[in-house]
């Protein structure tokens, strides 16, 4: 292998070339849109006859159709599937005699959708590898969506070809570690340019990967800001559940889930419907947990994270996960899939936070900036009522600092902040981190704080340190 540079990292020319000396990778590239930039990556680096069979774009869909079959969508997962098996299977059947006994097969495929000439297009791509580990073996997969950032078609098409060449190099020398895969995917690049909000591993190289640990370490490798799991726990493209939704976000450390953060859902998502022009079943509602909310101990966190996950599951919801610590920030990200209403569901206590001015330190114009920037655009905040010190504390009633009260009676009286009917007073009492707590040094009583299923999980699968029944 060839040396990497006085950083510890490969450049892309370097990967390139690594790879083309390797007698045993061999395959095709297939790219569907921002023209042959990972082709052209291996092919500028020197050596290439040695690794790549065929080079290929199907621009034309009616080309691309008779290639690969019909789809719905053509920068789409389902497109990406359909070229990976068509030319995996067809450098197999062609090659396989010849090769098979010393090479190690693959196929990269992407399709992509790059900035548009004159047009203000989303800008994205599908991109995967299917791969031997060894020759002769069954195949796995890499199968990730990334979403450009650079202003012009020339620079997003450099960003996906060193993206490209970091995949398959990493394919090959990095699947013993998909943790360290994603390390450096980004080589070279970084997420300002371009970010990898989704990745999937599969097959014979991978057979213990849990692919929603694997997304998450996309934040910590600073890959992205924020992954989504759907209500079934699987890790989805944030397009495919947000994509022109409503949606309504509650943040929370949900470790566990208790009946107050049911309550909050409940109460949020009948104000939030009650709105001119939004119909209730069509809002997405997500549990947001921020990055700040996971232990930095990564056995620890892991294991707490998978358990909120699957507690939040049960109840329906999906789980959005974000390094965005600012409420403004998390709505100019929502703002990427969807120009409907947006909801931001919290506790009053949160008001500690929101209306703090050191919150928001690095600002040039401090707390009205950050406001400025979290109502621009039919975005509210509903606020769900707690007790202090027994007393009901809500939208109506609460105090903050005298600095701030006319800037609170103005977000009230132009219905940016909205009152969240109080569901169920006698669980106001709650506390998430008292019922971890009590669940972690097996004192009882906690399961009256959560709803009777979650109990009955949090038990039969030990979560949060809980014996079993």
């Amino acid at each position: 292998m060839l040396k990497p540079d006085t950083e510890g990292t490969l450049t892309a020319r370097q990967k390139a070339l690594d790879i083309n000396l390797d007698p045993s990778c061999y395959g095709t590239i297939v790219e569907i849109g921002a023209g042959q930039e990972v082709a052209g990556q291996f092919f500028r680096a020197g050596a290439a006859a040695g690794t790549v069979a065929k080079t290929m774009s199907a621009y034309d869909m009616e080309f691309s159709d008779q290639i690969y079959g019909k789809v719905g969508r053509y920068v789409s997962r389902d497109r990406l599937d359909q070229m990976l098996a068509h030319e995996y299977a067809l450098l197999c059947s062609r090659l396989s005699e010849s090769r098979g006994e010393s090479s190690t097969f693959f196929t990269y495929a992407a399709t992509v959708a790059a900035k548009s000439y004159d047009q203000d297009n989303f800008c994205h791509a599908h991109a995967g590898i299917r791969f031997q580990r060894e020759a002769n073996s069954d195949y796995s997969n890499i199968i990730i969506h990334a979403r450009m950032h650079d202003g012009g078609s020339e620079k997003q098409a450099q960003a996906l070809g060193i993206l490209g060449v970091n995949m398959i190099h990493g394919a090959f020398r990095l699947n013993h570690s998909p943790r360290e895969f994603i390390e450096h995917l980004l080589d070279d690049l970084s997420s300002e340019r371009i970010e990898v909000d989704f990745i999937e591993f599969n097959g014979e190289a991978f057979p213990d990967v849990e692919n929603r640990l694997m997304n998450l370490q996309l934040i910590r490798s600073w890959c992205t800001r924020a992954v989504v799991f759907d209500a079934k726990g699987h890790s989805q493209v944030p397009a495919n559940i947000l994509r022109k939704s409503p949606i309504m976000v509650i943040r929370g450390s949900f470790m566990p889930p208790t009946k107050v953060h049911a309550d909050m859902f409940e109460a949020g998502r009948s104000a939030f419907g009650t709105l001119k022009s939004i119909d209730e079943k069509n809002i997405i509602s997500l549990a947001e947990i921020t990055m700040a909310e996971l232990d930095k101990d990564t056995t620890t966190a892991d294991a707490d994270f998978l358990a909120r996950v699957d507690l939040l599951n049960s109840q329906g919801h999906s789980v959005l996960i974000s390094d965005y610590f600012r409420f403004f920030s998390l709505r100019h990200w929502l703002r990427n899939y969807t120009h409907e209403p947006l909801a931001i569901t919290l506790s009053v206590l949160d008001f500690d936070h929101l209306f703090d001015p050191a919150y928001y330190q690095g600002l040039e114009g401090g707390i009205l900036e950050a406001m400025g920037k979290l109502f621009p655009d039919n975005t509210h905040v509903f606020v769900y009522p707690t007790k202090i010190d027994g007393d009901l504390v809500t939208l109506n009633n609460v105090r903050v600092e005298p600095s701030q009260k006319f800037l609170l009676k103005y977000l009230v009286d132009n219905e940016l902040l909205l009152d969240c009917a109080v569901k169920n007073e006698d669980n106001l009492h709650i506390s998430a981190a008292t019922t971890y707590q009590m669940i972690a040094k097996e004192q009882p009583g906690w399961e009256v704080n959560v709803d009777g299923d979650i109990a009955a999980l949090i038990k039969q699968r030990k979560f949060f340190k809980a014996t079993a029944p």
